[in-house]
């Protein structure tokens, strides 16, 4: 009897520590299937820089965020925003969606779901008639009309300013996915869980392709949180923090 009971327990041991093995197991297998997405993400998102780039050497200047108007003629080259723009620079056009980002079920079928976003206005609101992104100069006019568009020449300093990442615009503590932008704003609402899918797309970072091409990882809360100078003034072509933007 006492042999018996002590072969359960050495049992009971055995099970607990397969347990525990699996457990690590299936740990080791999440980190490493995030950290495989997180560098074809990347991979993705230098693509994208490069497509920028080879648009900024057609043309000398960075793709609108939206253009209205362009078959009316203006700005063809820019097409009808940003995406289309790179599309026409791209041979691949497979790398417009993250591997670790879903639509969730409970997004609406009428809006559509975006991995990757653009820089285009920076630090301001889309009221602003100086623009501090790459997407245009002016602001939304009355007339539906984005523009003019951004020349390299004006960003101050290519290699800390932000072009593409994922598609993230956050503020107040918010932070909302499947956006076509990359944008540091406020007054939002969390919608659809959208800050929990965020922070789980590539453990709570970004990929991004900056003007000079190079790709980084920044944290979420660098991004949308941080209010230092470095965290603010890579959003801006003038390389200043415009911290007064933060709050309307």
């Amino acid at each position: 009897m006492k042999r018996s009971a002590f072969t359960l327990v050495e049992l009971l041991v055995v099970i607990a520590i397969i347990g525990i093995l699996a457990a690590l197991l299936l740990a080791a297998v999440s980190q490493a299937k995030g950290r495989a997405q997180r560098i074809y993400c990347a991979n993705n998102v230098r693509q994208l820089g490069i497509a920028l780039k080879s648009f900024n050497t057609d043309y000398s200047v960075y793709p609108l965020f939206i253009n209205f108007d362009y078959r009316k003629g203006s700005y063809t080259d820019h097409f009808g925003d940003w995406r289309a723009a790179l599309a026409n620079e791209l041979a691949n056009t497979n790398i417009w969606r993250c591997p670790s980002a879903f639509r969730p079920v409970t997004f609406p079928a009428h809006k559509d779901y975006g991995s990757y976003g653009y820089n285009g206005y920076g630090m301001s609101p889309i009221s602003d008639t100086n623009m501090f992104g790459l997407g245009e100069r002016s602001g939304l006019q009355t007339n539906k009309i984005f523009g003019p568009p951004v020349t390299e020449s004006e960003i101050a300093e290519p290699s800390d300013m932000m072009a593409i990442g994922d598609g993230f615009k956050g503020g107040d503590g918010v932070i909302l996915d499947g956006v076509y932008i990359l944008w540091r704003t406020y007054g939002l609402k969390e919608e659809f869980g959208s800050a929990k899918r965020s922070y789980a797309r590539h453990q709570g970072k970004a990929n991004v392709v900056f003007c000079d091409g190079h790709v980084e990882s920044p944290t979420l809360q660098f991004l949308f949180a941080d209010t230092s100078d470095a965290a603010l003034s890579r959003w801006n072509r003038d390389h200043l923090p415009h911290r007064e933007k933060i709050t309307p």
